[in-house]
């Protein structure tokens, strides 16, 4: 077998090139029957056509100023982006006239508005025209471009039409004028990272190094002093004392990015920079930015991040506090970002694939990302607690609405996170229902074809499909989690330990058409105990079946779910699966239960509650609050 190489550089699949069915099939068609439009329709009620439409006069101020010198209305353009991107996405699953031309006539409105010079924003040229490039550090000038550049390649490999890619990259020549250290260019970067892993998109579709280079420039310039932020603050006349959190942790932009060691501030931000980083790493075969995310991933996944994938859990900036600070109750963990969490998860795929990586993806994905979409795909949950006393539930759309279009544009374009190619490798990172037309970089064209009713069910086949017999090396991702996988080619047994890699089997060899590849991943059920340094899960206990985290809700348990407690050894779960959503697999657990109903009237008392034997079920998390209101906990008593 050859030993692959230690510097692969691996890239996506395009989503076009993969069809759902499945899991992700059911959650696609959500997106299509019901997201995709009602992004569009919300972004309209909050008047964001208007903004910008130059055939009618500019709204103005819309979303008052804050007291950190901006406004919500100033990110517009960015949830315009990705509502188009979740639109060109839904389109090529679903046809849907109306929804595209609505979507071209958006398009026609940002032509209509881009400047001579290339330059775009509904803000900076309809309401604060003489504010363009002021207050990079605030503004989130270059953020917007990001999600409308990401938009523009989406819609093009969606739809084949590049207006909109031609308008960004217009745009991002544009920057390529304006920002560096050359006479009269401005030598900075975004306080909210996002154009860097855009302008990577924009590079590869395009097939333009010049803007990979510019995304290496906000890159490497990042945190560098004499500080940006500080010398633009003084040029615009603000007080450089008088801040947003009142530190350049909260932009990560308070040491260049190689010299960061710890996961800080805004976690948004947080995983959008990282993923930059990491696809220049792999651009460019950077050692020195991939040790950096390196010790940066180990510090996220070892001290700061929730059982979920779940990241960020102080509401006051949105982001991180200290190590083993994860509250329950009052979780966080935006949606977003954990959507930025698989980003970044995936990215780090890009030098070869390692289950370190893939595993997290996956953790993140089911359980903090996707519990942000209803299963109706109409309702949005921004922060996501592990535990909820009943008031905590989704909503129709919200002042800030980053969340909704970005977990649509997740499950519009999960194909791509499933599959990757390099020169004579495919990774599969994810398993679900799903046919991928994959071409290698050494001509070989391949299909696809996976088999499978994960992750209620950890059987999984592969079928080839060629015109003609090809060498390449297919590695399948064996999660952390699967004691006792086995695998086959053909009908005989493979020895996964003589043949893995960084956590994936790899096989190479000669295939042929009709070749099977069957995999068997147990999906055993599994108590989960944090780290005794969490204060907040001592003594308590979760439970996970696959990726999958699961918890209790009352509709199915009743109140008091604290009262709730689970026996060291478990007792064997009966799975039960759940036609009201989208037939998940439940569990049924034979637990203990507090008495609470007998306590009597003190609020304390020296004989702790009686316990008597009851059943529980557990349903997965992702889907809580998607039923009848009520409680909710992930983390369960556990008895000594």
């Amino acid at each position: 077998m050859t030993k692959p190489s230690n510097d692969r550089q691996f890239r996506p699949v395009a989503v076009p090139d993969v069809e759902l069915g499945g899991f992700w099939g059911k959650w696609q068609d959500a997106v299509c029957n019901s997201t995709a439009e009602t992004l569009l329709d919300r972004c309209v009620e909050a008047g964001m056509l208007k903004a910008i439409d130059v055939s009618q006069p500019s709204p103005g101020v819309v979303i008052p100023i804050q007291p950190w010198g901006g406004t919500t209305q100033m990110f517009w353009d960015s949830d315009l982006g990705k509502s188009i991107e979740t639109i060109a996405y839904s389109l090529y699953r679903r046809p849907n006239p109306k929804l595209e031309a609505r979507a071209d006539e958006i398009i026609d409105m940002y032509e209509k508005l881009q400047g001579d010079d290339g330059y775009l924003n509904a803000w900076f040229q309809r309401v604060e025209p003489n504010r363009r490039w002021t207050n990079l550090r605030d503004h989130h000038e270059l953020y917007c471009a990001g999600h409308l550049m990401e938009a523009a390649v989406a819609y093009y490999q969606a739809t084949g039409k590049r207006k909109l890619l031609d308008i960004m990259s217009r745009y991002a020549d544009y920057m390529i004028k304006i920002f560096g250290h050359g006479e009269g260019q401005i030598p900075g970067y975004c306080g909210h990272e996002e154009v860097e892993l855009a302008l990577v998109k924009l590079a590869r579709v395009t097939g333009e190094k010049k803007y990979l280079e510019l995304s290496k420039y906000f890159i490497d310039e990042r945190g560098t002093e004499p500080h940006f932020f500080t010398a633009e603050a003084s040029r615009d006349g603000r007080d450089v004392s008088e801040y947003h959190q009142k530190t350049y942790e909260y932009a990560q932009a308070h040491q260049p990015v190689r010299a960061q060691t710890k996961v800080v501030g805004h976690a948004v931000r947080a995983m959008y920079l990282y993923s930059g980083m990491a696809d220049i790493a792999t651009e460019y075969k950077d050692d020195s930015l991939t040790a950096a995310l390196e010790t940066l991933w180990d510090d996220l996944t070892t001290k700061q991040m929730y059982i979920t994938g779940g990241i960020g859990p102080a509401a006051s900036n949105e982001g991180f506090t200290d190590y083993f600070d994860l509250p329950n109750d009052t979780a966080y963990a935006e949606t977003c970002a954990s959507v930025g969490l698989v980003f970044w998860a995936s990215r780090m795929l890009g030098r070869g694939p390692d289950r370190r990586y893939a595993d997290i993806m996956e953790q993140a994905l089911y359980n903090g990302a996707l519990p942000g979409l209803s299963t109706d795909g109409k309702t949005f949950f921004y922060d996501n607690p592990l535990e909820s006393a009943g008031k905590h539930h989704r909503w129709k759309w919200h002042h800030c609405p980053c969340c909704p279009p970005n977990i649509a544009r997740l499950v519009t374009s999960i194909g791509s996170y499933m599959y990757a190619v390099s020169d004579n490798e495919i990774a599969v990172h994810l398993y679900g229902e799903s046919t991928a037309r994959l071409k290698l970089a050494n001509g070989a064209e391949v299909e696809l074809e996976q088999t499978t009713n994960y992750p209620w069910d950890g059987a999984v086949a592969f079928t080839t499909r060629l015109e003609k017999p090809a060498r390449f090396a297919l590695s399948l991702r064996i999660p952390d989690w699967a004691e006792g996988a086995i695998l086959s080619i053909n009908g005989e047994m493979l020895d996964l330990n003589a043949n893995m890699r960084d956590g994936y089997v790899r096989i190479d060899r000669d295939w042929a058409a009709s070749d099977r590849v069957a995999l068997y991943l147990p999906l055993a059920l599994r108590p989960q105990y944090a780290n005794p340094k969490v204060r907040q899960d001592a003594g308590r206990v979760a439970l996970m079946r696959g990726p999958l985290v699961y918890c209790v809700e009352t509709t199915d348990n009743g109140d008091d779910l604290n009262a709730i407690v689970l026996p060291r050894e478990l007792s064997t779960a009966e799975t039960v699966v759940l036609k009201d959503l989208n037939d998940a697999v439940a569990l049924d657990l034979q637990v203990e239960r507090e008495e609470t109903s007998n306590w009597g009237t003190p609020l304390y008392r020296k004989a702790p509650a009686e316990r008597q034997v009851a059943n529980a079920r557990f349903v997965p998390y992702h889907l809580w609050d998607n039923r009848a209101p009520g409680e909710m906990l992930v983390w369960v008593q556990s008895d000594k």
